[in-house]
């Protein structure tokens, strides 16, 4: 039999698990949206952490009659704990309650002030009036949004796009003297170097390292301050600044106090302007994916230009089969990516008067864009990118037969005379070499000295 306790809020009792540490807002929440699985990012319940924090020694600083020392202290060591990964259980909200994600902040509000009481031994903090100080639902859910995804790309994706782009500039320099076919529009085209194809996957990720760390700037600029309308109402003068430089001290990041308050609060743009970079480095990753499944593609009637590592048997039907599965998962997930900036663009496009009220599922869908594409470049690197070979025998074979290494000649034979040659060359099923012979239009001498895809690419 479960054992409750009676909390109450300013609409009355409520029965809460005695073993929980939240309170009745939180309790009301849990019972009014029992919409879906999907629970409040961990990274957001994190970001709320640091900023009750910076909120309570800010709150110190400047209103130190009302935040004693004490009540600081306590908020602080709490906001520790959640920090240090304990007292996940506390944070059981869905996705799916208030646009603002007002019981997400009074469900940390009232985890920081009961856990905080039963280490203080007595009736020290209120949820309102000491968690939440100088404090609206409305400034620091987009306070945490945007801690929580400055942190995860600072932390987590630009570290894994490093590690692909490492591995892709080794294989870069490993291979710099191989020759291959190059292909436009799916159709044979003049050589490359596979090295240079490579290099086009590694400027992929020259860029993506640009855009987001355009991203991460753009995030730094914090609502906090502002309360429920941007005026500030019920704040200290210097708050915001206060709690910015707070935050930046505990995490590393340089965090600012928006200049337009009104602006952070109704509106979501800069979120969407992240997530653009999430959704470009997504198209990357599966112009990446899935040039190496099909350069990997075979291993005897594809392409078969490379080897892949083989990590799992591919078929419960085919014995000896196995799949680019690592490639696989890439592409679905900038599939996953891709929705999830279609839903941020429509929340972003969604701001009414003085606040934007679809602010959880855009935290949501945008660290779960960061978090799948982080996790999922590093398993690429380690368990496919790092292990590609070129398989150069092959390579070589369809460089030999690719017609489109004609183009080489056509400063001497002319453009004409050498589409004549290729479509010869491609009727008869014989070389280009025999084909120009037959034509009349080179010497097997001349076209020798001519025809040296090394000196194409």
């Amino acid at each position: 039999m479960n054992a409750y306790r009676i909390e109450h809020d300013t609409m009355g009792e409520v029965a809460v698990p005695a073993d929980r540490c939240w309170g009745a807002q939180t309790q009301r929440s849990l019972e009014n949206f029992p919409v879906g699985d999907e629970k409040m990012p961990k990274e957001i319940i994190r970001a709320f952490a640091y900023m009750k924090k910076a909120c309570a020694l800010a709150n110190r600083r400047l209103n130190p009659a009302r935040m004693t020392e004490e009540k600081a202290s306590r908020i602080a060591e709490v906001c520790d704990e959640i920090l240090a990964g304990q007292l996940p259980a506390e944070f059981p909200l869905s996705v799916w309650q208030t646009g603002s994600g007002t019981q997400t902040n009074m469900n940390v509000n009232e985890v920081v002030a009961i856990r905080g009481n039963a280490l203080a031994g007595k009736k020290l903090l209120h949820p309102n009036d000491d968690v939440n100080m100088s404090q609206s639902s409305n400034d620091t859910f987009p306070t945490a949004m945007h801690v929580a995804a400055a942190l995860a790309l600072k932390n987590d994706l630009i570290p894994a796009i490093e590690c692909l782009r490492g591995t892709l500039l080794r294989l870069e320099e490993q291979y710099a003297g191989v020759v291959k076919s190059g292909r436009t529009h799916l159709m044979d085209a003049v050589p490359i170097a596979f090295s240079q194809e490579i290099s086009g996957w590694r400027g992929m990720l020259d860029e993506a390292l640009v855009q987001t760390d355009a991203a991460v700037a753009r995030l730094t600029e914090l609502a906090i301050g502002g309360t429920a309308v941007g005026t500030g109402l019920n704040a200290p003068a210097g708050f915001g600044d206060a709690v910015a430089e707070i935050l930046t001290e505990e995490t590393g990041l340089p965090f600012t106090s928006a200049k337009n308050k009104f602006h952070a609060l109704t509106s979501l743009d800069r979120m969407a302007f992240a997530h653009g970079a999430l959704k470009a480095l997504a198209a990357d990753m599966m112009k990446i994916a899935n040039d190496v499944r099909l350069l990997a593609s075979g291993p005897r009637t594809g392409l078969g230009e490379i080897r892949i590592p083989e990590n799992e048997p591919g078929s419960s039907i085919m014995p000896g089969k196995v799949n680019p599965t690592q490639c696989e998962s890439v592409t679905m997930v900038a599939v996953r990516v891709m929705g999830n900036d279609a839903a941020v663009g429509f929340a972003a496009s969604q701001g009414n008067f003085q606040l934007n009220v679809f602010l959880p599922v855009t935290a949501y869908s945008f660290l779960q864009s960061a978090r799948l594409l982080a996790d999922s470049i590093r398993s690429f690197e380690a368990r496919c990118v790092s292990g590609i070979e070129p398989n150069e025998a092959k390579m070589r074979e369809n460089l030999e037969r690719s017609l489109m290494t004609v183009t080489a000649l056509t400063p001497v034979i002319g453009y004409e005379n050498a589409a004549k040659c290729a479509k010869k060359a491609l009727a008869e099923n014989i070389t280009l070499r025999e084909s120009c012979t037959r034509l009349g239009l080179l010497t097997p001498a001349e076209f020798d000295r001519l025809w040296k895809p090394e000196e194409m690419i």
